[in-house]
């Protein structure tokens, strides 16, 4: 299963895919090497041999240019649907710990934070690209599983929030430490509140 992330796409001539690839790549490796806030516009240009003029024909800033090169732009694989509920949200929660513990991820996500905080704007366009339709695998997944009289809604929101503040927490100050046991304990949580009898 897949969430399709579509990238940006202005006005004009086609964008050129060798270009963006050396601009995301070269923006992954200096998170790594140098961390957030050293990561600049120019320093991006000059790693990836370009200039900065395509850089922000492409990306209307820093900002922008890194939760691209961190969240991508790319197909995210979401976890097949099995028989077994509980390995299922074990594979969501590795899938997530994953994505976060990535060196450029886990660089990125404190200065990201801080960025959705003053401008709320980046963060909505993330959650309508990304957010959104993991948001609704999950919910798609849980359903059947809910007790009945529950509201479906309110129940796959708080799954998803606590899987989501659970792995990126965990995966920012630990990375991929005990990994398999966090996310069994992470799915653990998460099962007992689908199978809770009411939401409190």
């Amino acid at each position: 299963m897949t969430a399709t992330d579509p990238a940006r796409s202005p006005a004009g001539r086609p964008r050129d895919g060798q270009i963006d690839r050396a601009v995301l790549d070269a923006v992954r490796a200096l998170l790594a090497e140098v961390g957030y806030q050293e990561v600049t516009i120019a320093a991006v240009a000059r790693r990836a041999g370009v200039g900065t003029a395509p850089i922000y024909r492409r990306w209307p800033g820093k900002e922008a240019l890194i939760e691209d090169a961190v969240f991508g732009s790319e197909n995210l694989w979401l976890p097949e649907v099995t028989e077994d509920l509980h390995a299922d949200l074990i594979a969501w929660a590795r899938l997530f710990l994953e994505r976060i513990a990535e060196p450029a991820t886990r660089a990125a996500v404190p200065g990201l934070m801080s960025a959705y905080h003053h401008a709320p704007e980046y963060f909505r366009a993330l959650h309508d690209r990304a957010d959104l339709p993991a948001r609704k695998a999950l919910a798609e997944r849980i359903a059947p599983e809910l007790p009945g009289g529950r509201d479906e809604s309110a129940t796959s929101d708080l799954v998803f929030e606590i899987l989501v503040a659970r792995t990126l927490v965990r995966g920012v100050t630990h990375g991929l430490d005990d990994a398999e046991t966090f996310c069994r304990r992470t799915a653990d949580a998460l099962l007992a509140i689908v199978r809770a009898a009411d939401l409190t």
